[in-house]
């Protein structure tokens, strides 16, 4: 495939994301997607992470910041914007409006995605959630 679709079908994932449409899914990745930062298997997991997200995150918004194709990977730099409104990942709703960024590689074979990877800054996450209380090193704290 040219590098051009291959962007356009990880656009049409964070596409499908934004619009809680799940099912598209099903055309754009493969049955035994395999996404390495977690070691989850399968298209039936990956739908069920999306929808436990929206469900802690219901007006959560992927957009595409930089978009980089190379051979049979795409890499996207993304912000995320969510309000944390219903429970995930058994955190109680904390009603914190959270933004942040993170940087996947997604390979696509065939026509679709095969495997991802993905890195985002956890610490910061969880500290926007309110989770965590961070300050610092004992240096840096002030």
């Amino acid at each position: 495939m040219s590098l051009e679709k291959n962007k356009a079908i990880i656009r049409k994932v964070i596409e499908a994301i934004n619009k809680r449409n799940t099912a598209v899914l099903d055309e754009l990745i493969a049955h035994d997607f395999i996404y390495r930062t977690h070691q989850m298997r399968g298209l039936d997991v990956i739908k069920q992470v999306v929808e436990e997200e929206v469900a802690g995150f219901p007006d959560l918004h992927v957009t595409i910041e930089d978009i980089i194709a190379e051979g049979d990977k795409v890499w996207i730099r993304l912000t995320e914007t969510a309000t944390h409104t219903g429970k995930f990942r058994g955190l109680r709703p904390t009603g914190r409006k959270i933004t942040y960024t993170a940087v996947t590689i997604w390979r696509i074979v065939d026509g679709k995605v095969v495997e991802g990877w993905g890195v985002y800054d956890q610490l910061d996450y969880y500290q926007k959630l309110g989770v965590i209380d961070y300050k610092g090193f004992p240096d840096e704290a002030t």
